[in-house]
């Protein structure tokens, strides 16, 4: 069983950067990380995943250039960069995971292919 517990949210404003961190417990070197977020009223929307080597990154086309997504594997944990912040990022940040058996590649985009899910953590972007 893996857990995840996202940390390093916050309340910025416009043009900040904040650095979010998703701590994993057990043996995850071998899965791919992604980060979601769900605004207010909104479906929960991919953000950026990582392959489990961090070969293999993907970014939904709104953060790219302003987010970066990492992992420390011999930490187990993985980062999500977030630079030039826009009232717009306004979200709950979730982090998850997903078995890939050490296969290439970053590309799981859709909530049901991440079976492993953290709690969330706020990110506030006043203008």
């Amino acid at each position: 069983q893996v857990q995840l517990v996202e940390s390093g949210g916050g309340l910025v404003q416009a043009g900040d950067s904040l650095r979010l961190s998703c701590a994993a417990s057990g043996r995850t070197f071998s899965y791919v990380l992604g980060w979601f977020r769900q605004a207010p009223g909104k479906e929960r929307e991919f953000v950026a995943a990582i392959s489990w080597n961090g070969d293999s990154t993907y970014y939904v086309d709104s953060v790219k250039g302003r987010f970066s997504i990492s992992r420390d594997n011999a930490k187990n944990t993985g980062y999500l960069q977030m630079n030039n912040l826009k009232p717009e990022d306004t979200a709950v940040y979730y982090c998850a995971a997903r078995d890939t058996l050490f296969s290439s590649g970053a590309y799981y985009t859709r909530r049901n292919e991440y079976p492993y899910w953290g709690q969330g953590t706020q990110v506030t972007v006043s203008s």
